[in-house]
């Protein structure tokens, strides 16, 4: 589904449960909860915690769906509250040790099917080792999508902000790759 069809889609259903359509929240659930739980996994430091986070997402969006004034400004709306369930447990430090299997030391070869999940398991390794402000810049803008301006308004910083995050993150990423220091787990 486009981005412009999920938000059109997502405004509707926004208004349908504003006006008392239960069904229509479990359908918005339905259309954005692997995207939120995507983004939770990069920020949590386990399978576990991402879950969790979510279905707290999911409870304070409940209660606060009823008054938000702009439908088509649910998707900031829920990563916003996906950021703050995250962020609060973060400060808290409460969350489970997470236990990451090493990745595999077998090289693949050129042309490999196997080689194309080689590199985006080194990546989202190395993805995990980014401090959390760059690897959430990274996670919105490549792999959620959202715009510089999308994800201003979402992190509340001014734009200008937002670029230097995303500028160090690369670099940042790029020398874990280059190094080789995704897989020293």
């Amino acid at each position: 589904m486009t981005p412009d069809k999920q938000i059109l889609e997502s405004a509707l259903l926004v208004v349908q449960w504003q006006r008392g359509d239960k069904a229509a929240f479990e359908e918005i659930v339905r259309l954005w909860e692997p995207s939120l739980f995507y983004y939770l996994r990069r920020l949590a430091p386990s399978e576990a915690d991402a879950a969790e986070w979510l279905q707290e997402t999911w409870l304070k969006v409940f209660k606060a769906l009823r008054s938000l004034r702009d439908p088509q400004a649910l998707p900031a709306f829920l990563y916003r509250t996906a950021r703050n369930a995250a962020i609060s447990h973060l400060r808290r430090g409460e969350f489970f040790e997470s236990n990451h299997e090493a990745a595999s030391a077998e090289p693949c070869e050129p042309g490999d099917p196997l080689a194309v999940l080689e590199s985006a398991d080194q990546a989202h390794h190395a993805l995990e080792k980014l401090p959390l402000l760059q690897r959430e810049v990274l996670t919105l803008f490549f792999l959620r999508e959202l715009t510089l301006e999308q994800m201003a308004v979402l992190l509340g910083v001014p734009l200008g902000t937002v670029k230097s995050r995303l500028h160090y993150a690369k670099q940042a990423m790029a020398k874990i790759l280059s190094s080789g220091e995704s897989h020293d787990r």
